[in-house]
């Protein structure tokens, strides 16, 4: 196993306007002239980790990581009154991504993501194959309907209790619907209890799906009233307009990643995320590795370590 880096200060910081009345939290650590790297979160409102800094070699890489919008430490938060989602969506998030390059003065980077941030790196990368030099993904997910209704419904069939709680909240007409839109709703609903409940029931669901895999230990972060907002609300904002992509896009779009390598990291305990959509990614991708790790879910187990161990083997080959 290959242990993680020790945590790091960051080496710059900052925030960029984007446009839309929204500034980007980003920050850099390791060598100013290390191999560039970008880190795109899941959730998508999960936010960029201090934990996450330690995935890079800081005598081995320039490391960009940030909050993608209305999250983190990024302005405004979506959890705010008022705030517009219209301007929230997947191709504006790869138009900052773009932003963050050219204002940082990188030409290539590696793109390495995580969960949600998966999805974002495969849109970005077929948008802009010629700005990725490299691509590290774990748990690989892309945005589909499929991916969509298995973790808000068919998911049930596992956790019949838990799932009979979590659509509990929403009105009984809209139960055989889509979850996520039904749950976007309650979230967007004038009455404050009415929103807690809601963050408090989709971040409780959130944290049960993933509870299969070994080592499995509730999410403190859900904790945090603001965190349970952001998350619950861009998640179902996301979800509920089919993460505002064009069913089987990212599928669609893998010739122009053919030339473009990379390692593929899913846990085979990633219930919630099952392991077909790696494995026909891959299929697709001839530039692609496949890794399968036997003691991890959705993270967990060797994981992180083997996002450390897939850097240094895509940095070798570019």
């Amino acid at each position: 196993m290959t242990d993680l880096f020790p945590p790091a200060e960051p080496c710059e910081s900052g925030s960029l306007d984007v446009g839309d009345g929204q500034t980007l939290y980003w920050e850099t650590v390791g060598s100013a002239t290390g191999q560039p790297v970008v880190y795109l979160h899941g959730g998508p409102g999960s936010g960029s980790s201090p934990g996450a800094r330690c995935y890079f070699d800081p005598s081995a890489y320039r490391a960009v990581l940030f909050d993608q919008r209305g999250c983190g430490r990024s302005r405004p938060l979506v959890s705010e009154s008022g705030v517009d989602l219209s301007t929230n969506t997947t191709a504006y998030l790869v138009t900052d991504i773009e932003r963050l390059r050219i204002h940082l003065g990188i030409d290539r980077w590696i793109v390495v993501g995580i969960s949600w941030g998966v999805t974002l790196a495969f849109v970005y990368a077929q948008a802009h194959p010629d700005r990725v030099s490299a691509m590290v993904l774990g748990a690989v997910t892309s945005g589909s309907r499929r991916e969509i209704d298995w973790i808000t419904r068919d998911m049930g069939r596992v956790f019949p209790r838990e799932w009979e709680a979590f659509t509990g909240l929403v009105p009984s007409e809209e139960r055989n619907g889509d979850l996520s839109a039904a749950y976007a709703r309650l979230l967007a609903d004038p009455d404050a209890s009415v929103r807690e409940d809601a963050a408090r029931a989709w971040c409780k669901w959130e944290d049960t799906h993933v509870s299969l895999m070994p080592g499995w230990e509730p999410d403190l972060r859900y904790e945090d009233a603001t965190f349970r907002m952001v998350f619950a609300r861009l998640v179902t904002h996301y979800w509920s307009h089919a993460c505002f992509l064009e069913e089987g896009q990212v599928l669609a779009g893998m010739d122009r990643l053919a030339h473009i390598p990379a390692v593929l990291i899913h846990g085979r305990y990633d219930v919630s995320g099952p392991l077909d959509t790696a494995w026909t990614l891959h299929r697709r991708w001839p530039g692609s590795r496949l890794v399968v790790l036997d003691d991890a879910g959705h993270g967990g187990g060797s994981f992180a370590n083997e996002i450390v161990t897939a850097l240094n083997s895509v940095a070798r080959v570019i």
